[in-house]
């Protein structure tokens, strides 16, 4: 029997579990993909955002402001890339600038610091806005971050305090049992006292299971493009548009590995896994983003993706323990600015669900984390050393970014390790670069067959049936 079970292993029920693990707890993490960050949390615009859009009085507002204030720290103790770029929402000659004034006294109400800049100290600042804008807002405390490294290293920390992580692992009924709850997976089944349902698009499924208070949330899907390094000066603050009822519009930002990133659009659709790319879709950036930021370099695109974004009917993130099921706690609903806000749902829940239990703090908590080594970052004596003690460092794998095998064998050997060519490039960015894995995947693919170990035809690209290898299957 455990105390909680968290179904989803998002960047949201990552940090729930994270949160959890500085109490004496036994909690699990239930997620029917073969990792975590699978879903939602994977494919966003990584940008933590500075607060000033949100209605005042959410708990989109209030976990948003929280959430940003938590990242400087959290990033510290746990060891993955994040950096203050600032942003700016900018307005055109065409666009009515009370819009802007609107959204200052929105920062104001949410504590959130603002300014109103000209055209000309605009430019100043990002030569290569558009001719049309005429002002922006800005606000400093906007930053982007590594959605990957956040998630992986929010549920690391968690598993490295006690926390259980059942991957591959899909939860097809949750039902009362007296004051316990019997969570029925495709593979077994679990009981716990408490339930947090942090499972992004289908929040909406597990908690009309339970409650009466139904639930409806909508897939909102977004399209992006990804530019070469090359292009990733282009800009040096995420550029935001005048912000619409389906969301902040496209924007144009550079990433925190060095890239440029163009998206998302925004669509309504029906399917709970669509997130295929539409010609349509990607084709509109291009056109859309140059309202706001001129000659980007759209012919440096090196892939394209897609995001679900859970859009709950009434606006707002529904958090809480729901009112006719008691012990069931919902984080869902949690759309933009969630990534943002992870780090305080995770607080928030997890104190509710601490109070619930009566749970008494872990003193054995330890909330620091090492991410993979990068051997960039060393001088080059530092580097020949680490070469001559560990060679597999000096075996280079992927040649667009300079992905050694040292990293990838660091990637695959520490907690919650990667089984699968996805899992390794989000740890390590092997396969991320100008060629998209085209030269190093077969080498990837000979290291899990090695280390794991695992057969040639079991190696995944991202787990469920996405075999690569196909043929007679010679069991290890």
């Amino acid at each position: 029997m455990y105390d909680v079970a968290i179904v989803g292993a998002g960047v949201v029920g990552s940090a729930i579990a994270r949160e959890l693990s500085k109490f004496k707890v036994k909690a699990c993490v239930i997620e029917k993909d073969e990792d975590v960050c699978n879903g939602t949390s994977k494919a966003n615009s990584a940008i933590v955002h500075a607060g000033f859009d949100a209605k005042p009085g959410t708990l989109k507002a209030k976990l948003n402001v929280r959430g940003n204030e938590m990242m400087d720290a959290l990033s510290k103790e746990l060891d993955f890339p994040f950096k203050r770029n600032g942003s700016l929402v900018v307005c055109t000659k065409d666009q009515d600038p009370a819009l802007l004034d609107e959204l200052v006294e929105k920062a104001k109400a949410n504590g959130v610091e603002v300014s109103i800049l000209e055209r000309e100290e605009l430019i100043e600042m990002e030569p290569n806005l558009a001719d049309d804008v005429v002002k922006a807002l800005y606000a400093p405390t906007g930053a982007i971050v590594c959605p990957f490294h956040l998630t992986m290293a929010l549920a690391e920390n968690a598993a490295d305090n006690g926390v259980e992580f059942f991957l591959n692992t899909e939860v097809t009924m949750i039902e009362k049992k007296d004051d316990f709850y019997v969570i029925t997976t495709d593979k077994d089944v679990i009981e716990a006292k408490t339930v947090v349902n942090a499972a992004g698009v289908y929040a909406d499924k597990l908690n009309n299971m339970v409650s009466e208070n139904k639930l409806e949330i909508i897939a909102r899907r977004g399209q992006y493009c990804l530019l070469d390094k090359d292009a990733g000066n282009h800009v040096s603050k995420t550029i935001f548009q005048l912000p619409s009822k389906m969301g902040k519009g496209v924007l144009v930002t550079p990433t925190v590995h060095g890239n440029l990133l163009v998206g998302p659009t925004a669509e309504d659709i029906d399917d709970k896994e669509g997130i295929n790319t539409t010609a349509d879709g990607l084709g509109s950036l291009g056109v859309t983003s140059a309202q706001s930021v001129k000659n980007v370099p759209m012919r440096q695109v090196i892939t394209s993706f897609a995001g679900l974004r859970a859009h709950e009917v009434n606006g707002d993130f529904v958090i809480g323990e729901a009112e006719d099921a008691k012990g069931f706690f919902n984080a869902a609903g949690i759309e933009s600015p969630g990534l943002s806000s992870a780090p305080a749902i995770g607080e928030m829940v997890a104190s509710l669900v601490a109070e619930s239990l009566g749970l008494e703090k872990n003193p054995d908590f330890n909330g620091t984390r090492k991410g993979i080594l990068n051997p960039a970052t060393l001088s080059m004596e530092e580097r020949n050393e680490l070469i001559k003690k560990q060679p597999a460092y000096g075996n280079i794998i992927c040649r667009c970014e300079m992905i050694s095998e040292g990293e990838i064998l660091d990637a695959i050997h520490r907690t919650l390790g990667a089984r699968s060519l996805d899992g390794v490039k989000r740890r390590t960015r092997a396969g991320m670069g100008r060629c998209q894995a085209g030269f190093c995947s077969p080498k990837t693919m000979e290291i899990l067959e090695r280390e794991v170990p695992m057969s040639m035809f079991d190696v995944t690209k991202n787990g469920k049936d996405a075999k690569i290898v196909y043929g007679y299957n010679k069991k290890i």
